[in-house]
Formats: structure tokens, C-alpha cells, sequence
């Protein structure tokens, strides 16, 4: 056997475990709730980890417990208190592990009564104003929650007086939608309250979408009236009750030719303002580059900067 074969198949091996090390861990995988991470007691839930298409293992597993499971899903039939808490999943190809995934809150509401959600001023709001949207309960909790239905996120906040303010500002169309708010308390942070009633935020005016319609129906917008025709036989003054606009008769009217010599004399001296502020303008831009250019840089003084911690083993 030819010395050259060992050799070759010696390289080949090191430069694989040398791209493998340079590579570093896999990427880390997908983890989601279906429907959603907000589950109320008694209702099913699935917990789902994807990675890439090949994987030897994947594991799923629910943080400070012993809890895991050796599979990418997780089916949770009747959802319970014990069910509730932070979850994240890896998978396993040879020897080597994957990153985790980013934890997966899984919440169980209707622990707890549901709290009261109002909106003030009021649930109709012209774009560009404020709105707060103020979520209540008579009960002891210090942590309120804002929930947006068809959105992903949650708007959380911390509180000590049994009740939470989520103001709005701005409010443009994107804001209209359905809310609901939930209670907990920051000792058992995913233990929730069951959800407020559903309050419907609309924002009124041109920027609101066809499908939010204003509570109050807009007075109707009066079209302007044609310009009546005038003979020259005209003498009295015609006028148009409904927009109460006084059209005179010919007689009294400037002649056409003087009227437009004195517009054109206003457009020629607009023109030559607007030419004679260009000028300057661009005079002070180019004043401005050429002593731009004539400064030296400053020198900067490098800083020592401490490296960064070697990666652990």
C-alpha cells in the first residue's frame, strides 16, 4: 500500500475537524406554542421545536425541573398549573449539541378572576391623539398585562395600587383592534388571571381602515355649488344660499388685461426672490466645503481597549 493513501486520508481528517471547530456549536432551534403560549386551564396546548432537516436527537425541556422529553413536540391534553412555566429545546447531531433555543413562556390563565379594562377618554379616538387604556382589580396583584388580538407580544407592567395604565401615543390606525388585560403576581409569574372583557379600541378619521367603523357618523360634507351662469344683462348681484358665496355682475369686474399684467408682474418677482435665495444658498455651500477641505482632520488618540474573555472549553 502506497505511504501516499495514509497521508492523505491523515490531511483530509484534519481539515474536517478544522472546519468543524471553526463552525463552532449548531444553530440554535425554533421553539412555539400552538394555538398560543397563553393557555387557559383545561385546554390543550403544543409545544414545537424546529431545527434543520436532519437531526439525530432533539430534546425538550422545561427549565428547573427534571422534566424532558426526547422528541421535538410536546402535547399538554388539559392544561394545569403544573403545565405553566419557561421551556426551551436543543437537538443532537453525533456528539455534538445544538445551541438552545430562545425560552418559551408557557402561561396558564383563569388562575384567578378576571380584571376590568376601560379606556379613557373614550374607546373612539381621532388619529394622533392619546388613549390610555387602564386595567383594574380588587385584588392584591402587583403585575398587569395588555394583550392585543392577532399580536404575538405582550405589554407587561409593574404596579402596586391594584391597578395599571397603558397609554397609547399617537394612536394611528395599527392601533385599533381588540384588547384584553390579565392580573398575576410577580411571585408566580405564570399564573394569570382569567382575561378582562374585550374592549374595542377604534381610531376615527381618514387614517382608520374601511373595516373600523366611527361610532358617530360624520356630518355629511356639502359639495361646492356650480358657478352660475350670468348674462350680460345681469344687474343684481346673484347669490347662493346653501354656501353663501356672492357672485357679482361683469360690470364691476377688473378688465381681464390688467388683471393678468399684475399676476404676471407678481410671478416675475417671485421668480427672481426664489433665483437670488438659490444663489446665496449655494454660494454659502460651496464657502463651506472649501474651508471643510482646507482643515486638517483631527488626530485621534487611539484607545487601549481591554480583548474580550477566551471562549469557554
Amino acid at each position: 500500500m502506497s505511504p501516499v493513501l495514509p497521508a492523505f486520508f491523515y490531511l483530509g481528517l484534519c481539515v474536517l475537524q478544522a472546519r468543524q471547530a471553526q463552525s463552532g456549536p449548531f444553530p440554535k432551534p425554533s421553539l412555539w406554542a400552538e394555538p398560543s403560549s397563553l393557555v387557559a386551564l383545561e385546554q390543550s396546548v403544543t409545544l414545537r421545536c424546529q431545527g434543520p432537516p436532519v437531526v439525530d436527537l432533539y430534546r425538550l425541556e422545561k427549565l428547573k425541573s427534571e422534566k424532558y422529553e426526547d422528541q421535538n413536540f410536546l402535547f399538554i391534553k388539559n392544561m394545569q398549573a403544573s403545565h405553566a412555566g419557561r421551556y426551551r429545546c436543543s437537538y443532537q447531531n453525533g456528539s455534538q449539541w445544538s445551541l438552545p433555543s430562545d425560552h418559551l413562556e408557557l402561561i396558564a390563565t383563569g388562575i384567578y378572576g378576571k380584571p376590568s379594562l376601560s379606556a379613557h377618554p373614550t374607546s373612539a379616538v381621532p388619529p394622533g391623539r392619546n388613549v390610555t387604556l387602564q386595567c383594574w382589580t380588587k385584588h392584591g396583584f402587583d403585575q398587569f398585562a395588555l394583550h392585543k388580538e392577532g399580536d404575538t407580544g405582550l405589554y407587561k407592567k409593574h404596579e402596586r395600587r391594584y391597578r395599571a395604565n397603558f397609554t397609547i401615543i399617537k394612536v394611528t390606525a395599527a392601533h385599533s383592534g381588540t384588547y384584553r388585560c390579565y392580573s398575576f403576581s410577580s411571585s408566580s409569574p405564570y399564573l394569570w388571571s382569567a382575561p378582562s372583557d374585550p374592549l374595542v379600541l377604534m381610531v376615527t378619521g381618514p387614517s382608520a381602515t374601511p373595516s373600523q367603523v366611527p361610532t358617530e357618523v360624520p356630518s355629511p360634507i356639502t359639495e361646492s355649488p356650480r358657478r352660475p351662469s350670468i348674462s350680460p344683462s345681469t344687474k343684481v348681484s346673484t347669490t347662493e344660499k346653501s354656501m353663501n358665496i356672492t357672485v357679482s355682475p361683469e360690470g364691476c369686474s377688473p378688465p381681464f388685461g390688467f388683471s393678468h399684467q399684475h399676476y404676471a408682474k407678481g410671478n416675475l418677482v417671485r421668480i427672481c426672490l426664489g433665483a437670488v435665495i438659490i444663489i446665496f444658498l449655494v454660494g454659502l455651500l460651496v464657502e463651506d466645503w472649501h474651508s471643510r477641505k482646507k482643515r486638517p482632520p483631527p488626530r485621534i488618540r487611539a484607545v487601549q481597549r481591554p480583548l474580550p474573555p477566551l471562549p469557554l472549553a
